[in-house]
């Protein structure tokens, strides 16, 4: 018997399923863990794109339409 099988036996109906948590208190699993770290990576980037929109309207559209002046 492989050792696949045997973890199989012992596991029965939890073969499988991600139960390792990241500490015993906290009910997030590591693989929910790495899915958040990778949402909040690609959120943070959406974000410094949108800054970088941002300033580029302010600080060279903006004065091209003649906003300035009008302060």
């Amino acid at each position: 018997m492989g050792e696949a099988k045997r973890r199989k036996a012992a596991l029965g109906e939890k073969y499988g399923q991600d139960t390792t948590r990241i500490l015993p208190w906290v009910p997030i699993t590591k693989t929910q863990a790495e899915k958040l770290v990778k949402l909040s990576t690609r959120l943070t980037w959406v974000g410094i794109g949108a800054l970088v929109v941002a300033w580029v309207t302010v600080r060279f559209i903006g004065p091209a339409f003649g906003w300035w002046q009008v302060v």
